[in-house]
Order: C-alpha cells, then structure tokens, then sequence
C-alpha cells in the first residue's frame, strides 16, 4: 500500500498532506469505513509542511501536456529537416511543413494517449531536477537518475534552506511563472496554503 501523509488539524482530525493522499481516500475508502494504520510523526513536522506545501502548489498549477511525440522523434525530424535544408533551400518552408507533421501525429496519438497527473511522480521528477538524485546505469547501458530520499528529520536549517530553494527554483521555471509575478509571490501562496491546512 502506499505511504499516506496527513496533517492534524486543530479539532483532532487528519487532513491529507498531499493529493494522493486525498485521492486514495476519495476513491478507495467508503464513508464509515475503519482504517487501521502504524502512525510516524515525521521530526521535523515544519520543514515537511512547508516543503509539500511548495509541492502542492506546483503540482495544482501544473498542467499535463504533449508526450505524444518524444524528444528524439522531435530531433530527428528536425534534423532530417536541416539535412534537406542543407541541399534544397528553403529551410522556412520545410521547418513550417515539419511543424505542420509533428502536429498532425501528435493529434492523431493524443486520441489514444490519456495525461493523469500524479504527486508522486511529480515529486520524483521535481526531485531529480533540483539536483537531488544518483545516476544509475541500466543493463541496457541507459542512465536514469534515481531521486534520492530525502529525510526531513535529518536535516538542518540550511540544508533544508537549500533544497527549498532548489526546488522553487525548478517549479518557478517551469510552472509557477506562469501565474506569479514573483518567486516571493509563489513563496506566499504555498505559505497560504500550508496555514489552510494547518
């Protein structure tokens, strides 16, 4: 079963702390349904709040587009286009009609293709771009970097400084300037959202 966080509140409930949270309850558990669980008060219950409410925030502004046509498929039509280029001319006409066929495919995928936002891996992945993460190689000779774990309760002030820092860095430039004017304006907003569900 997954790892499930909540958050008491001051009338002695628990709040789920992060969205998968929320959905496993949502989905899976009826109303008058007893659950039994070996509970961990996390030791440094302030770093967590903050450090998921920055999470939450980026995660409920993000929106799942593309993947229907990768990286290196996009590379190698635009190389094979350049390739062309090189030889016939027109390199604007032949970049508009590539464009032009990348969409197309991308259409007729996306019919197949269903996006679901999930915390846990969005966590992962902000984890890794922060820097926070091991390269492992695969069998197949393939890199993947593995986030590392990170403990809240061994941490200090400045190491947690740090990867708050980093992570902000990362929802900033990819998702939250977006819709904020500032990094310090996203800082507040998660700092609402972590006094709403303190």
């Amino acid at each position: 079963m997954a790892q499930l966080s909540f958050i008491k509140a001051s009338n002695n409930t628990l709040i789920p702390a992060t969205p998968d949270t929320r959905d496993f309850l949502h989905s899976k558990i009826k109303v008058g349904d007893i659950l039994t669980s070996d509970f961990k008060k996390a030791r440094n219950a302030r770093f967590h709040r903050k450090y998921f409410a920055l999470l939450n925030l980026g995660f409920e502004y993000w929106t799942p587009t593309g993947g229907a046509i990768s990286p290196e498929e996009k590379s190698l039509i635009r190389g094979y286009v350049n390739h062309l280029a090189e030889y016939a001319g027109h390199g604007e006409t032949l970049n508009s009609l590539a464009v032009g066929y990348l969409k197309k495919v991308s259409a007729r995928r996306a019919d197949r293709v269903t996006l679901i936002k999930s915390f846990d891996a969005f966590r992962r992945w902000t984890t890794v771009e922060a820097g926070y993460y091991t390269e492992l190689v695969m069998p197949n000779g393939v890199t993947v970097k593995e986030p590392i774990s990170i403990s809240f309760a061994s941490m200090d002030d400045t190491e947690f400084s740090e990867l708050y820092k980093a992570t902000l860095n990362v929802l900033w430039n990819f998702i939250l300037n977006k819709t904020f004017s500032t990094p310090q304006a996203a800082e507040n907003a998660a700092s609402q959202l972590m006094s709403y569900a303190a």
